[in-house]
């Protein structure tokens, strides 16, 4: 092996090696992967060393961004869903994401990867179900690319202070027409993908002198993953493991705590083994049984104290 292949090699592995999670996670993952929808972007605070670089450089902790594209059977274009199967090496029914990993390059990987993980979805507002699956298709196509390792130091070196570092040290990387192709990293291609059907993320607004309002869209290569958080065409969706909603609202509906079964508004029992007591529910909502009577089963009713 090529000598410098195998130590940059090992200083990926070394950058790349996730910690071991502390404590619980903060995100309900079950109810995430239930409400979320192809087209959604999933921002990820990772637990690697070089997570905690793109901490620092983009002062946020998102650290990572990916692309849901759902389950293959949901990706609609057939081309784009056969080259995503021929890629990807799992269940025909695993929730699917395209995203930019060091050391993996583009890859389709399963949205379980980050059970444990705090997570945040961000739903781009309004986009229509065609645009969704042309944003899946543009990121599929960069499938197998490498990571560009150089764009996350250049953009290190953009978004300091000038005070850190001067202005000529800056890398020509977010000129025109400079880059490598074959090259991308996460928020990147992401933010690519939506620019392909003209929705905006943290697009550059101009008022003309006519008082027109015209966007422009802004370097793709200048997007990191906390844009799509602060954006204000993504909806933000939190899923807390213990939130102030854990009760859904149907639990708190005023429900009998007795026991009462009813047929219709009028015949009302209380179920048992063997038999079932008639009730009558009064105007104040108290169930009441009724003595002498025998149950929908045929058995003996039984009085019940309903205090």
């Amino acid at each position: 092996m090529n000598p410098f292949h195998w130590f940059s090699s090992r200083i990926t592995e070394w950058l790349t090696r996730e910690q071991e999670p502390t404590g619980l996670p903060q995100c309900d993952f079950d109810r995430l992967a239930f409400e979320i929808r192809p087209g959604d972007v999933l921002l990820v605070e990772g637990r690697s060393r070089i997570s905690e670089v793109i901490k620092t450089i983009t002062q946020s902790q998102w650290t990572h961004a990916a692309l849901y594209i759902g389950r293959l059977h949901e990706i609609e274009d057939e081309a784009t869903r056969e080259h995503v199967s021929w890629l990807y090496d799992g269940e025909p029914n695993d929730q699917l994401l395209i995203e930019s990993m060091l050391g993996k390059g583009t890859i389709v990987s399963n949205i379980r990867n980050y059970a444990g993980d705090h997570l945040r979805v961000c739903r781009p507002t309004g986009l229509t179900r065609r645009d969704a699956n042309r944003v899946v298709e543009y990121a599929a196509k960069h499938l197998g690319r490498d990571y560009d390792m150089r764009h996350l130091l250049d953009l290190a070196r953009f978004v300091f202070p000038y005070g850190v570092i001067p202005r000529r040290w800056r890398s020509s990387l977010f000129e025109h027409r400079v880059g490598l192709p074959t090259r991308t990293v996460c928020s990147t291609m992401i933010a690519a993908a939506f620019a392909s059907v003209n929705f905006p993320i943290l697009p550059v607004v101009r008022r003309q002198e006519s008082g027109e309002i015209t966007f422009y869209k802004r370097n793709t290569k200048l997007y990191v993953p906390r844009d799509f958080d602060i954006s204000p065409y993504f909806e933000i969706f939190k899923y807390p493991l213990l939130g102030l909603h854990d009760l859904a609202v149907y639990r708190q509906l005023p429900w009998d705590t007795e026991g009462v079964v009813c047929n219709d508004e009028d015949e009302c029992f209380i179920p048992v083994p063997d038999t079932a007591t008639p009730v009558s529910v009064g105007a104040d909502g108290e169930a009441v049984a009724v003595p002498g009577q025998a149950g929908p089963d045929g058995g003996s009713a039984k009085p019940t104290n309903s205090s």
